[in-house]
């Protein structure tokens, strides 16, 4: 019988804090720039000067995580993810249909998860381009500058529809959620919710585990994924499974 991890990692630390810090920053912008375009909110803003310097900055800033991510050593689960997110695939075709739905043996995302990261990708190079026309306007025509604030506009409409869906998907699958947050899923979530992905990383730590190891060694899982123990070192044979 193959080996299963009760408490199923999910997010390491670096995704995490990626996941944050990106999020921190978006709430940022959406609020200092619903304050800088729209009168109702300008109203309430004490010192215009310093939200749309807030708004630039956290602008500039949005980049950074991902890139971070990127080129970090520590990044490594964070760079596979990225590659996942990439890939589709015949199950994710099938996750598309009410009537499919159910038989779709996903990996680690579902097809709404990789759109939405796609889209957040896009819409940081759209926003930090559009954005730096409009700060720097001086040496473009008018007509790239008219065409960078529709652009800038718009899809700041966008995300804020994307976000607060995100958001709402979020509360409403509270072990979803806690795999962002904590960096584990339940054992049972992960093989109802992303059965492909689930059976990748067991079979992987099966393969890995040196021969006769208790089942029973270590059975603390929650600490041990809260200390930082990620996908990748479940790899690496070095999470503690449970009967």
């Amino acid at each position: 019988m193959s080996p299963a991890i009760r408490h199923f990692p999910r997010f390491d630390r670096v995704e995490r804090a990626v996941h944050w810090s990106n999020a921190t920053l978006f709430l940022v912008l959406l609020a200092t720039g619903a304050s800088l375009r729209y009168e109702f909110l300008s109203r309430i803003v004490a010192n215009r000067h310093t939200v749309k310097t807030i708004h630039v900055y956290s602008g500039l800033l949005l980049p950074v995580p991902l890139l971070l991510g990127f080129l970090l050593p520590a990044g490594r689960q964070f760079r596979r993810d990225a590659t996942r997110i990439n890939r589709w695939n015949g199950a994710d075709r099938e996750w598309w249909s009410r009537r499919t739905r159910a038989q779709a043996q996903l990996g680690k995302f579902n097809p709404g998860q990789k759109l939405n990261a796609v889209f957040i990708a896009a819409s940081i190079v759209l926003m930090l381009a559009t954005g730096s026309i409009m700060r720097w306007f001086e040496p473009f025509p008018d007509n790239i500058r008219t065409g960078a604030t529709f652009v800038h506009d718009w899809t700041f409409i966008a995300l804020f529809v994307v976000i607060v869906g995100h958001i709402m998907f979020a509360l409403s699958d509270f072990d979803s959620l806690r795999g962002m947050v904590r960096g584990w899923v339940p054992d049972a979530w992960a093989r109802r919710e992303h059965p492909a992905w689930w059976a990748e990383v067991v079979a992987a730590r099966a393969a890995e585990s040196p021969a006769g190891e208790s089942a029973s060694a270590g059975s603390d899982v929650e600490a041990g994924v809260d200390d930082g123990l990620g996908e990748a070192r479940v790899r690496a044979g070095e999470m503690p499974v449970g009967e």
